[in-house]
């Protein structure tokens, strides 16, 4: 089977994304993992589906015409999964939201060779106060050798200078965190 990976975006309605999951099942394929959400009045989303390699042209074909429905739907080959060296952290950031946080974290994370393989961020209304908070967490990995210290250090630094709380924990391949 080949890997692909979807990327969409287009008006939300109903029905966008069974018209995706119909092409992939009638080419034969199989729907494995997908992150998708509302944004902004747009319906846009990842995903990756595995398909025959002999059936990824006419299913490619295939999305590339929903675009008359306002889909666009780019279709790009994934590499085979493969057994990632180093080591996975989740990081949690909660704090009042001001431009530039995930500018200022990711230059960070970069400057220790981490790579971010998950981001999710959000705003939300204070409860008392009624300010807008910024939360992000993310999944990266650090290389083998990597002083994850340092890293830890550096983000200490940088969340007294954004006035946020940062919590670094390592991840486990099963879903468990422990804190470190």
């Amino acid at each position: 089977m080949q890997n692909l990976v979807l990327t969409l975006i287009g008006p939300d309605r109903p029905g966008l994304v069974e018209a995706v999951a119909d092409v992939i099942a009638a080419h034969g394929g199989n729907w494995l993992e997908s992150r998708m959400a509302h944004l902004a009045g747009k319906f846009a989303g990842v995903l990756r589906a595995e398909l025959p390699p002999d059936r990824v042209p006419a299913a490619t074909q295939a999305l590339g015409r929903l675009e008359s429905r306002g889909l666009r739907i780019v279709v790009e080959a994934g590499a085979p999964a493969g057994a990632a060296d180093g080591r996975t952290l989740q990081l949690e950031l909660l704090g009042l939201d001001r431009p530039g946080i995930v500018r200022d974290i990711s230059q960070l994370l970069a400057q220790h060779a981490a790579n971010v393989e998950e981001l999710t961020t959000d705003r939300t209304s204070a409860p008392m106060s009624g300010e807008m908070l910024f939360a992000a967490r993310a999944r990266v990995r650090l290389p083998v050798g990597t002083d994850s210290g340092a890293l830890r250090a550096g983000l200490e630094r940088l969340a007294g200078d954004l006035m946020v709380e940062i919590t670094l924990v390592e991840a486990h391949v099963a879903g468990g965190t422990r804190r470190r």
